[in-house]
Parts: structure tokens; sequence; C-alpha cells
């Protein structure tokens, strides 16, 4: 049964869908806030998400940021705005479609129908958090915790790094990808930037940077992560 999450703050719209939803073979999870939306997301991982923009927490749009950390799950905007360029954004966050409200039902299902075709192509999902023994790594939240308890305060470019490295665990990362993923797509041979910041990432979570068991260099190729 393919598992739709809901995520809007208003309660009548939530059980308007909830019932036609599970009326149409769905079964359904549901959320009222951007925050819980993220957790309901990393614990039941929905094979697509209807998502409201207009949430009391967080920005819709962060909402697909924080999926898009560790998910490929078709994401459906469902709003109130019609503003070309709030839709520029959903989209470019990572939304798979937008419905404008008012919406019929009949449109929803088949636009529902359509996201799940496409993702089943080709849809691998990771974990949203990635533990070790000595650091924890939440996608979604873009968060990172040390075994004391303690959260390590990254660099938004210490984390783009560790972010596409733990995405990518196990598996080698060039050079060139980690550049141009990370500062840009005119950027590909500044390999000391790298370097730099691989340094910086070790002394924060490594237990011994010197002798590094996470955040491994491959010499003259690129780096892996090996949690």
């Amino acid at each position: 049964m393919t598992c739709v999450l809901v995520v809007d703050d208003d309660p009548q719209i939530l059980r308007a869908l909830r019932i036609n939803l599970r009326a149409h073979g769905y079964d359904v999870l549901v959320a009222a806030d951007g925050s819980s939306a993220l957790r309901v997301a990393a614990d039941g991982h929905p094979d697509v998400v209807v998502l409201d923009l207009g949430l009391p927490d967080l920005d819709g749009t962060e909402v697909i940021e924080g999926l898009r950390g560790w998910t490929a799950v078709p994401i459906l905007v469902l709003s109130a705005r019609t503003d070309s360029g709030d839709k520029v954004r959903a989209l470019d966050a990572g939304a798979d479609d937008y419905v404008t409200k008012p919406f019929g039902m009949a449109e929803l299902l088949a636009r529902l129908r359509a996201a799940v075709r496409r993702a089943a192509v080709s849809s691998v999902d990771g974990e949203a958090v990635v533990r070790t023994a000595d650091f924890t790594v939440d996608l979604a939240a873009k968060t990172v915790s040390l075994a004391s308890g303690a959260e390590a305060h990254l660099t938004p470019t210490e984390w783009g790094i560790l972010e596409l490295l733990v995405r990518n665990r196990g598996k080698l990362v060039g050079q060139r990808q980690l550049l141009r993923e990370v500062w840009g797509p005119s950027y590909g041979s500044e390999t000391n930037y790298l370097r730099v910041y691989l340094a910086q990432l070790r002394r924060k979570l490594e237990p011994v940077p010197s002798r590094p068991k996470y955040l491994i260099t491959e010499s003259g190729m690129g780096y892996r992560f090996d949690g």
C-alpha cells in the first residue's frame, strides 16, 4: 500500500485528505507543522509527501530542503500561494510538483499517481540519521551531535562537504564533484580548498584527527565517509 505523508496546519484539510486518500487505498500519515513532518518522514518513510508551504514553525521550503538532505521521496506542494516566485522557490528546493488551493481531489490523485510512478523508476533512499561511535549526523535537521551530547558547530561549507560524503557513505566522492556541488559549477581544480575544509572537519569530528577513521582521503582522487 502506498503511504502518503500529508503536512498541513489546517485540521479540516488534514481530515479531508486523510479520509479521501484512505478511501482510495492509500495509507496516510499526517503532520501539522514542519518539525513534526521531518520526524514523521524519518520514522515512517512515506512513498510521497503532500506539503503545504504555510506552516506555523518552518516555511515549507525549509521542510523540502530538510527532506532532500536524505531522501528522494516525491514532494507535491499543495498551497494557497499563487505567486510564481513561491512556486519557483519550492521547485528549486526540490519539490516535484505544485498544486494551488483550492484543488480538485481527482487532479490531486492523478498528480500523486504520476509522482509515485516517476519515483518508482529510480528512487533509492538513505537514512535520515547516520550514527557512528563518535558522532551522529542528522541529515534532515542538518545537525551533528558528538558522543558527549554536545553539538558540533559546522560552517555551511563544512556541512555541505559532510552531507555529500555521508549521503554517499562508503563510496568515493571525487574532488571535482565535491568542489562543484559545494562551491558551484565553476569550481573543479581548487583541491587546496578541500584539504583545508577536511582538516577542519576532522578536528571537529575525528577522535584522532591525524589518523581519521571516518573522513578518509583517497590520494589524488577524492574522499570517502566510512561510518
